[in-house]
């Protein structure tokens, strides 16, 4: 038997028991329909297949879940760090247990490619091993003293949170949000995106298997306009942590606005990749390549606006179109396969339709641009050249796989090509010039900057972006700095004066 109808085989014993009982809610430690007993269908992007009805949750559900995260509160606040510790880290090792049931099941329900969602499962584990090791410090704070008092700060977890994930590599964001909000203390409310619950629910049910108390970390699948807007209104949530497009990160703060909620966003990306002619120009083309084809284009960091000095523009196009052709366009079951279809109908409506739109701005075709077979969302890896800067498919966000080369002369051009965008959340920049590295990091207005490298991850760097990009940081401290309050005391050190009224 091929690897492929293999690991078909291994995927159907474990969907079995969501298309029999259909994906439940998760709500303080019980599994539950919604209330109302609506469902929609989830259908596998590859062949159009049905997976399961999911429950389709509303306001009173997503109230449920919110009141079991406000009662359990105060329990996992205040159960030591160890204690905290451990459940996370047993987390990690039964994600671990269960790695080629998350990978296959994440293959099937989002497109994406098995070489590249293999490792999925790993990655959330290591989140999960990462903030559980920081969860002993989370509290940790500072002394400074001043003349008259020694001030002390430390830190407390600001209550139940909403998390709201989106479709493209829906587990290993969900543990990227949610290992950290359980570190600091929180009890959480997760609404996973409509298009991919298969690994949001596995994922709750490791946590509970792995003893975390009822009502602290609760699962309530839907819509972004039911489930989710009564997520960010709820009064008893103090926080929404959300990936994914900027106009619904706009749309969640006004719906959060009315309770004050804090927000962390990250969202959506146009990401130059800048290559210089005095740069590696095989490494950049590798880099520039992974960075938009790898998981189906469908990534916030992708380089997704290729940024090539004119001298070199010519040879470097040729090379880029001879391996885009090349790509592996296939079932994402197959370990062979290097880009699998778009998540949804839907969203492959929106990818192909850049293709007509760059054809009426004046950009060319080199490669790609068409729909790849007749069953599926699988589109063929496309890359526009002789683009502008002011083009549509230099300025809005595809999400796909589809590169835009645009030509610049010399270092201010490109610095003012990089930045004629509203996103700013990653730059590549590849060149050999130390001192030119130097200039443009500082001036490229981007969260994060890679020189001379892809995406590399790194979990104690921040992450997230400027502008339409994002608000807040995630990884290492900085993700406590979303999910716990700064607390300040200060002690009397002696008897200073104090002002004496009406004496």
């Amino acid at each position: 038997m091929s690897d492929l109808n293999q690991n078909i085989e291994t995927l159907k014993s474990h969907l079995a028991r969501f298309q029999d009982r259909g994906i439940e809610n998760l709500i303080d430690g019980s599994s539950c329909p919604a209330i109302d007993g609506q469902t929609f269908a989830t259908t596998s992007p590859v062949d159009e297949s049905h997976i399961a009805h999911v429950a389709r949750s509303g306001a009173a559900d997503i109230d449920a879940a919110a009141r079991a995260a406000r009662a359990a509160f105060p329990a996992w606040r205040d159960m030591p760090a160890l204690e905290r510790k451990k459940i996370l880290n047993r987390i990690a090792d039964l994600i671990v247990e269960r790695a080629e049931e998350i990978a296959l099941c994440e293959c099937w329900d989002t497109g994406q490619a098995l070489r590249f969602m293999s490792k999925a499962a790993l990655r959330g584990a290591e989140n999960f091993r990462f903030f559980a090791d920081k969860a002993t410090s989370a509290r940790d704070g500072q002394q400074l003293q001043s003349p008259t008092l020694m001030n002390v700060t430390t830190r407390v977890p600001i209550g139940p949170v909403g998390i709201i994930t989106p479709w493209n590599t829906p587990f290993m964001l969900s543990t990227w949000k949610i290992a950290p909000a359980l570190a600091a203390g929180c009890t959480v409310v997760h609404k996973p995106a409509e298009f991919s619950p298969l690994t949001a629910r596995i994922l709750a049910e490791i946590a509970h298997e792995a003893g975390l108390p009822d009502g602290v970390w609760n699962l309530v699948n839907g819509m972004g306009e039911d489930a989710g807007k009564a997520l960010t209104e709820h009064s008893d949530i103090k926080a929404i942590a959300f990936v994914g497009e900027s106009s619904t990160g706009s749309r969640i703060m006004a719906q959060g606005a009315p309770t004050l909620k804090r927000v962390h966003f990250e969202l959506g990306g146009k990401n130059p990749v800048i290559v210089f002619d005095d740069a590696d120009l095989d490494r950049a083309l590798d880099a520039a390549i992974f960075m938009i084809y790898s998981l189906n284009g469908e990534r916030c960091t992708s380089s997704s606006r290729l940024l090539v000095q004119d001298s070199i523009a010519d040879a470097f196009e040729a090379k880029l179109v001879e391996r885009v052709n090349n790509i592996r366009v296939g079932h994402p079951l197959d370990p062979n396969t290097e880009m699998g279809p778009l998540i949804h109908k839907v969203h492959f409506d929106k990818v192909t339709s850049y293709f007509d739109t760059a054809r009426e701005d004046g950009a060319v075709i080199a490669a790609g641009g068409t729909r790849h077979g007749d069953t599926g969302w699988f589109v063929r890896p496309t890359l526009f050249t002789q683009a502008q800067n002011d083009m549509r498919v230099a300025q809005e966000e595809i999400f796909g796989p589809v590169l835009t080369s645009i030509r610049f002369s010399d270092e201010q051009e490109a610095l003012t090509l990089a930045n004629a965008t509203d996103y700013g959340l990653t730059a590549y920049l590849w060149t050999n010039d130390l001192s030119r590295a130097m200039r443009l990091t500082n001036s490229i207005e981007a969260g994060m900057i890679w020189v001379n490298s892809e995406n590399v991850r790194h979990l104690p760097t921040p992450f997230g972006g400027v502008k339409a990009s994002g608000i807040g940081r995630d990884g290492g401290d900085w993700s406590f700095e979303f999910y716990m309050e700064q607390k300040h005391i200060g002690f009397a050190i002696g008897q200073h004066k104090i002002p004496r009224l009406g004496a």
